[in-house]
């Protein structure tokens, strides 16, 4: 009971880092943005949410300003994409090589290239009074950080806004077919642009997390594919808000799982074991990646003088 307490604990952490940044992306494809440059936008993130937080003190403060940073960073691609019609698979690469270089550059310069690494005090959890008496369950779920709970609130949100609402309909139309949608009125390149400002935000929150919530300091490459993981996790969800986050519990598991396989020392060499979240990402993609396709629209420039 023990270990599957623990290993439900560790899926739930280790799925927020990713729920965050799977919705950013959920949030840019619906409006035809096809960015894969998640990793270093949440590679930014990470390193500015532990700066900020290393100076202040405050982890809001620092999710604050990862998301921040992540939204300028990601304006280099929608200016790019967006304005100049550009290849979105060439900037998105261009953030995944940008990005962790400048947090890599930041981070030498603030802190040296010493080996001690420098530590922050984590984000308190926060316990649902009554739910968190519930045995077992309760101490588990209901007792986690207030991250936590703003995820699971964002999904339904997201759910609420695509299904319910005439603007949600409205955006998912501009990844659709941004010229009808431009002929009912619906200003394509401003939503476009919205698009890339809230998935720069969510990726840099879901970097930030890693940072404030999950591990007390930084270090170089700790977002370890997640961005990678996240883009898997809106096609195995089906770009909606429940399946994403059903998708992200799933590699969340995946990924829990292999570091208790490690502690358990059972005599099979640990590169075996790391091997299983993204070994369980291309299965997902393989067997349910080609069934059913996402927004017609996305990843394709929009010029309005076309028809």
């Amino acid at each position: 009971m023990s270990f599957i307490g623990n290993l439900i604990l560790a899926t739930v952490r280790m799925a927020m880092p990713i729920l965050f940044i799977a919705l950013g992306e959920l949030y840019s494809e619906r409006a035809g943005m096809v960015n894969i440059g998640l990793e270093g936008l949440a590679a930014i993130g990470s390193l500015v949410g532990f700066l900020m937080c290393f100076i202040t003190g405050s982890t809001w403060l620092g999710i604050l300003c990862g998301a921040l940073v992540a939204v300028l960073v990601n304006m280099i691609y929608a200016f790019a994409t967006i304005n100049l019609c550009a290849d979105h698979t060439v900037y998105g690469m261009a953030m995944n090589i940008f990005a962790p270089a400048l947090a890599s550059f930041i981070y030498r310069v603030y802190f040296g290239k010493g080996s001690e690494l420098s530590q922050i005090t984590l984000m308190k959890g926060i316990g649902i009074p009554v739910l968190k008496d519930i045995p077992f369950i309760g101490a588990l779920l209901f007792n986690q950080t207030p991250m936590v709970y703003i995820a699971i609130l964002l999904v339904i949100v997201t759910v609420i806004f695509f299904s319910k609402t005439r603007a949600g309909l409205n955006y998912r139309a501009v990844g659709e077919n941004p010229q009808a949608a431009a002929t009912l009125g619906i200003n394509v390149i401003r939503t476009k642009y919205i698009a890339c400002v809230l998935c720069g935000a969510l990726s840099g929150i879901g970097g930030a997390y890693l940072t404030t919530c999950y591990s007390n300091t930084y270090t170089e490459g700790n977002i370890a594919g997640r961005g990678f993981i996240a883009l898997a996790a809106v096609i195995f969800g089906r770009w909606s808000g429940v399946g994403i986050l059903i998708a992200c519990l799933f590699f969340g598991f995946c990924d829990a799982l292999q570091i208790r396989l490690q502690v358990m020392s059972i005599g099979v060499p640990y590169q075996f074991f790391q091997m299983i979240p993204y070994v369980a990402t291309v299965l997902a993609l393989t067997i349910i990646g080609g069934r059913k396709l996402g927004p017609k629209a996305a990843g394709k420039p929009y010029r309005k003088e076309q028809r």
